[in-house]
Parts: structure tokens; C-alpha cells; sequence
């Protein structure tokens, strides 16, 4: 058996009393403090903190070592992506052996009729290729590299790049010119992500955000001239909407979206006069949302719009871009339990991507007939996309396709023959075999009598899943609608391949089964999330699956906050609980509207700071204030970052804090250089996920080995 150090050699955060007084509720919350995030005192606790988690760990070091050279040695270092056409270039990316970062690239077209992506091989030299960004060479000097933008003009002579170096999210904006190969003098600071060129490429469009890191202004920067100078085209003033822009594959539209949790506004400006007042499409109608796409029918600009405007899980319907808010022709009418997600026009076609039965579908839809033929897959559980298709009038569609089992995967469909081509398949090295592992999807039962889907993968030489209890890591998430696809991953190997079964459970509040899968998990009934993932964990541990002392369960940001929850709600389930960048004190946060992100999060878990009985009932489920010193807690681990404007380190550093005074083993990891998605750089997220599978597999008494 492992020893571990005691309790007492963990750090202990000084109490300080702060007061937190709504609603005629007074909260002394002692742990405030670790708020001051350039306090010298703060930062001396998150040291101290690491100092200790890498302490109480030391003795993983072996076997954190071995998952790194595992991953590293089933992954093929140095590759290329398949390249994907645009104007007069394949454009494809790069890794290289021993380097962290990506390298993207460019190759000339054989001709203009060149619509077969050329094989690329590793080692072998590109003929005519062009490297437009050594993402190594960027991050040189920095602890920290993101990219958060980047755009070649459509003639192929400008690149812009935007980079992050601190995890905060703010990105600068750069220029090069690609005929000379020189920098331009053109400097955007403080950028959200997403900036791309005009149509014309003469001209660069970008979002600022205010001070709550909402993206809430579109500017206009013409390249050579001085930022000063830039032309604001929108400003979002109401502090419950993000903005976002893009322009539209056909180049006719530049699309304006501002958006709540549950409110949209789209608004339309022809990209030959992007200084002219923007048209607006609907306007918004609280509870309604809605997405737009340009498309051209039978010679008339028209735009598809997807809503829920009565129609709970959407419908698509087609208006005219002169008169958007005239008549409305429905083409996907709305069918209950079929979530459509999103509409994609192409110049003969559109690609609708939908939910159905629990798994992402794709289909083409015929702008005549209005016909939507589903593309098929064969597999039960996976899930398929588009991406890459930047051309307006292309002969195929650019997919993406991967499972449990099957490793990420490229397609190219053709739309003459209704042929899937494959392109290319994830190379997995060391003799990888799908066939040695298998995945199902089981169902367990709510208290409330809801059937809640668990997708499965596990070895198939250990035995069947469910015919003996085994190791189980336990995966769910559960807010924003988001849904957790059936996904390969290489690092998972090295628990598969140790015994362990992994499991998700899709659980209320996510969008694997329908928006009204995501209503039933959210506001005033967002404890749905978290005893369905204890009803999920108590089926599998009464079938047979797992035991108590061979579960850990595993979530992340709002998955995180569902952590904590089911911590508190039924510790005695579960031997661990990986809690990443965790949003564990969640109604302190809600209830501060100047801190990122609250006031829009007020659609998803209410309003407490105006309304009583939305503060009550959070109040009565935030994690911080729930820690029970009546029961033994899972051993915990919180691993969170100093930079993360998302979900803030503090919450993570107040919960240990917490968890420390009633006697739980629970240790923080805080990475003083990153942001909400931990490190950058390949190798190092390989090392950060090694060091949280060692960790896994100790609580689940495999880090023998």
C-alpha cells in the first residue's frame, strides 16, 4: 500500500474573516483573501501548495514518466496535417520531433481543376512549399504560447497571426506580408480571438472585450495605417451579450451575432461597404435564438437561418437577405428530439449537422427539393463533422470522424459519386489495433425515472465491462448545452490498456439528447446534473461495472463545479475526483457582476444576486459552501491555473482550503504560467496529463508498474 504524508504537512491557508451579506443571508467566507491574486502572501500559498501536491506525489514520478514516453511513444511527432484548398494553395500544418508548437504551411496548386489533397509524407520535401508561421520561432523567450488568430488574405499575399504569451486570453495581432516575406508594421494589442481579413484583404476585422472579458466591440483596421485610427462597425452595450463576427463563405455578407445563453441578434452588412449601417436580421426576442448563413437560390440572395422560435430543438428556415424579417419558408421543420445544431452554405448545397438518438449526424441538403441525404456511419458509437471547406463552389466536403476506438480520422465526401474518400487516419504507433477494445452504450436510471445514456470503451482482453467490477474513470460535464462526444485519445491508452474502463455520463444540462435534455439540467434545476451522474455511478457500481474503491471520476470548469457537487452530494461513491480548473465557488462568482463572464452566466444558472430564491437554491449546491465535515471525502485533486480569466484560480485555492479543515486529502496543482486551458506546447500537456493519470491510477491502486 502507498503511504502518503499526513494531513498536517499540507499548507494551511490563514482565516481571515470576509463577510458575504445578500438577501438577509450573511456568509464569512475565510478563505477571500486568496483572491489578491499580486499578493505576495497569495502567491507564497500556491507555491507553497505545488510545493506540496509534487511532494505527496514524489512517488509517482516513475510512473508519470512512463505515461509521458507511453503517449510520446504512440504519437507520430513529426507529421502533416491533410491540406485543405483555398484560392490558389493547399494549406496544411506541421509538427516536428521535439518541437512543442504547430508550423503551418502552404503548397501551390498542380491547376485550378487540382481538387485532390496532395499525400504528404514526413521527411519528404513539398514541392513549392511555403512556411507561413513557425509557431516555435513565436514562442521563443515565453513560458507561455497561443495562437488565437490566424488568416491569409484570400489573394494569398497577407498572413495575420494573433498570440497570447501570459493564458489571459488577450491576443496581439500581427501582419506579414507573404510576397516579401517581411513583417508589417501593423500592431493590434489587446484582441479577442478570431480576427480575419476583409474580402479584399485589405483590411483586418477584429473584437476587443470590456472589462468583464466580454467581446462587445467590432472594429475595423486598415492594414498600413495607424490603430488609432480603426473604425468601430458594432458595439454591443448590453453587459448580458458576447458579439462575435464573420464573414460568410460566399464573401457577400459580413454577419454581426450578439448572444445571451438563450438570446440572439444577427445583423447583416455587404462586405463592398462594411462602413454602411448593418441591416438587421431579427431582432431579438428573449428565449429566441438564431443563426445565419448566406446562400444564393435560383439567382436571389437568401439567407438560412436555424431558430427556436417555437420550435424547442430548431427548425431552419429561409428569408430573403433584402427583407430578412418577411416571409419566412420553412425547409427543416422542427422534429422533436432531433437537435439542429448548425446549417453550412455552399454555393449548390448546404451541410446540416443535427443530434439524433444521443450522436452527432451530417447530412446535405438540396436547395431544390429541399432534401437532406444523412451521410452514414457505421459504427455505434462516434461522432462526425465538417471543417475545412473555405471554397465557396467545392466538388467535396471536407469531414472529420472518430470514436472510442477509431483514431481521428479525415474524409473528403464526393458529392458526384456520394463517396466517402478517406484521406487519412490518426497514425497511432506501436502496433495499435482497434480491434482490441470495445465500446457500448448502456443506460441507467434517475431517481426522477429519466433514462441517462453512459458511453463505455474498455480492453477487451481484461473481460467484458460489467462482468466483474474494474477500475472506472468516470467523465461528465453537464452545462452550456455542451455535449461529450465519443472521441479517441492516445493518452487514454495508458489506462485502457492498465485494466481500467472509461465511462461518460451524459448527463442533464449537456445537449447529447435534445435542448429540453439542456433545460432539465440548468437554473432551478441544474441538481439534475449532479444526481444523475451519482444515479450514473450507482448503476454502474450496482451492475457490477466498478465498486467504490475502484472509481474516480473526472470533470472540468463547469464539469468541475459537477465535481464538487457530487463530492459533497455522495463522497462515499468514489476512491478520487479530478477536478480541472474547477468552478467549485460558484455562487460567490454569480453574484460579483464584475468579474468575466458573470452577468452572461445568468441565463445558465440564474440571477442571485437579485433574486432570493436563485441565491437559496445555488447557495445550496455551491460546492465551497457545501463541504461537510460529517463525511470521508475521496482523496481530490484541483489542478488550475493563475491566468485563467474564465474560471479563476481562486476558486480551487478557497475549496482545498476548505476541504483541509474537515480532514480530506485533497491537493491543489496551480500553474503560475497558463490559462483556462492549462499549459501550451504538446510535450508539456502530455506531462500535465501523465501527472494526472499517475495520480488516477494511484487512487485506483495501479501504479504498481
Amino acid at each position: 500500500m502507498t503511504v502518503h504524508p499526513p494531513a498536517s504537512t499540507a499548507p494551511v491557508a490563514a482565516r481571515t474573516s470576509t463577510i458575504r451579506t445578500h438577501h438577509g443571508d450573511a456568509f464569512d467566507d475565510p478563505y477571500e483573501w486568496l483572491r489578491a491574486k499580486e499578493d505576495d502572501e497569495v502567491l507564497a500559498h500556491l507555491r507553497a501548495e505545488n510545493a506540496h501536491t509534487e511532494g505527496a506525489t514524489a512517488h509517482l514520478e516513475g510512473l508519470r514518466t512512463r505515461i509521458f514516453d507511453e503517449i510520446k511513444g504512440r504519437t507520430l511527432e513529426t507529421d502533416l496535417s491533410v491540406p485543405s484548398r483555398r484560392g490558389d494553395w493547399w494549406y496544411y500544418g506541421r509538427t516536428v520531433e521535439g518541437q512543442q508548437y504547430g508550423i503551418q504551411c502552404r503548397a501551390p496548386l498542380a491547376s485550378p481543376d487540382d481538387w485532390t489533397p496532395p499525400q504528404l509524407e514526413p521527411g519528404v520535401d513539398v514541392p513549392g512549399e511555403q512556411v507561413l508561421l513557425d509557431a516555435n520561432v513565436e514562442a521563443e523567450g515565453h513560458e507561455f504560447f497561443s495562437l488565437g488568430s490566424f488568416d491569409v488574405s484570400k489573394d494569398g499575399t497577407r498572413m495575420l497571426f494573433g498570440v497570447d504569451v501570459a493564458g489571459d486570453e488577450r491576443y496581439t495581432v500581427r501582419v506579414r506580408d507573404l510576397v516579401s516575406g517581411q513583417p508589417l508594421p501593423d500592431e493590434i494589442p489587446g484582441t479577442f480571438s478570431g480576427a480575419e481579413f476583409t474580402p479584399d484583404g485589405s483590411g483586418i476585422l477584429y473584437t476587443t472585450v470590456d472589462d468583464a472579458w466580454r467581446p462587445d466591440t467590432l472594429w475595423l483596421h486598415a492594414v498600413g495605417t495607424d490603430v488609432a485610427s480603426d473604425v468601430t462597425l458594432f458595439h454591443e452595450p448590453d453587459e448580458k451579450y458576447w458579439l462575435g463576427a464573420g464573414i460568410t463563405r460566399s464573401d457577400k455578407y459580413l454577419v454581426i451575432s450578439v448572444g445571451s445563453s438563450i438570446t440572439s441578434e444577427a445583423r447583416i452588412l455587404d462586405t463592398a461597404d462594411l462602413t454602411a449601417e448593418p441591416k438587421l436580421v431579427w431582432p431579438r426576442t428573449e428565449g429566441v435564438e438564431y443563426s445565419v448563413d448566406h446562400a444564393v437560390v435560383d439567382g436571389e440572395d437568401v439567407l438560412l437561418i436555424v431558430h427556436n422560435d417555437e420550435a424547442l430543438d430548431f427548425e431552419l428556415v429561409r428569408v430573403s437577405a433584402e427583407d430578412p424579417q418577411g416571409e419566412r419558408r420553412v425547409l427543416l421543420p422542427h422534429t422533436p428530439g432531433q437537435r439542429l445544431l448548425d446549417v453550412d452554405c455552399f454555393r449548390d448545397f448546404a451541410v446540416v449537422e443535427y443530434r439524433r438518438g444521443g450522436l452527432a449526424r451530417v447530412g446535405l441538403l438540396d436547395y431544390g427539393s429541399g432534401k437532406v441525404d444523412e451521410l452514414p456511419f457505421d459504427e455505434p458509437l462516434y461522432t462526425a463533422g465538417t471543417g475545412g471547406n473555405p471554397e465557396w463552389a467545392p466538388p467535396l466536403i471536407r469531414l472529420g470522424y472518430d470514436s472510442f476506438v477509431t483514431p481521428g480520422t479525415v474524409y473528403d465526401y464526393e458529392l458526384s459519386t456520394r463517396e466517402l474518400l478517406l484521406r487519412k487516419r490518426q497514425p497511432v504507433l506501436g502496433g495499435y489495433d482497434p480491434g482490441d477494445y470495445d465500446q457500448a452504450r448502456v443506460w441507467a436510471t434517475a431517481s426522477d425515472g429519466t433514462r441517462l445514456p453512459i458511453s463505455l470503451v474498455w480492453k477487451r482482453s481484461f473481460g467484458d465491462a460489467g462482468r466483474s467490477p474494474r477500475p472506472l474513470h468516470m467523465y461528465g460535464y453537464g452545462s452550456y448545452e455542451h455535449s461529450i462526444e465519443p472521441r479517441f485519445s492516445i493518452a487514454r491508452l495508458s489506462e485502457l490498456d492498465r485494466g481500467v474502463v472509461f465511462a461518460v455520463a451524459h448527463v442533464r444540462g449537456g445537449g447529447e439528447m435534445g435542448r429540453q435534455w439542456y433545460e432539465d439540467g440548468k437554473l432551478l434545476q441544474k441538481r439534475n446534473t449532479f444526481t444523475d451522474f451519482v444515479d450514473c455511478a450507482r448503476h454502474l457500481i450496482d451492475s457490477g461495472y466498478t465498486s467504490p474503491d475502484r472509481l474516480v471520476a473526472e470533470g472540468g470548469s463547469a464539469g468541475g463545479l459537477l465535481m464538487g457537487a457530487v463530492a459533497n452530494i455522495a463522497p462515499e461513491l468514489f476512491a478520487g475526483i479530478l477536478a480541472a480548473v474547477p468552478f467549485v465557488d460558484a455562487l460567490t462568482t454569480i453574484l460579483d457582476p464584475s468579474l468575466p463572464l458573470t452577468v452572461i452566466e445568468w441565463d445558465e444558472w440564474g440571477d442571485p444576486l437579485h433574486e432570493k430564491t436563485v441565491y437559496e437554491y445555488m447557495k445550496s449546491y455551491s460546492p465551497y459552501e457545501n463541504v461537510r465535515a460529517d463525511v470521508a471525502y475521496p482523496r481530490i485533486l484541483a489542478v488550475t491555473s493563475l491566468n485563467d480569466t474564465r474560471v479563476l484560480y481562486v476558486e480551487p485555492a478557497k475549496w482545498v482550503a476548505r476541504l483541509r479543515e474537515v480532514g480530506a486529502d485533497a491537493l491543489l496543482k496551480c500553474e503560475m504560467v497558463a490559462g483556462h486551458g492549462g499549459v501550451s506546447g504538446r510535450y508539456n500537456s502530455w506531462k500535465e496529463r501523465a501527472f494526472e493519470l499517475a495520480w488516477l491510477l494511484d487512487v485506483l491502486g495501479l501504479a504498481h508498474d
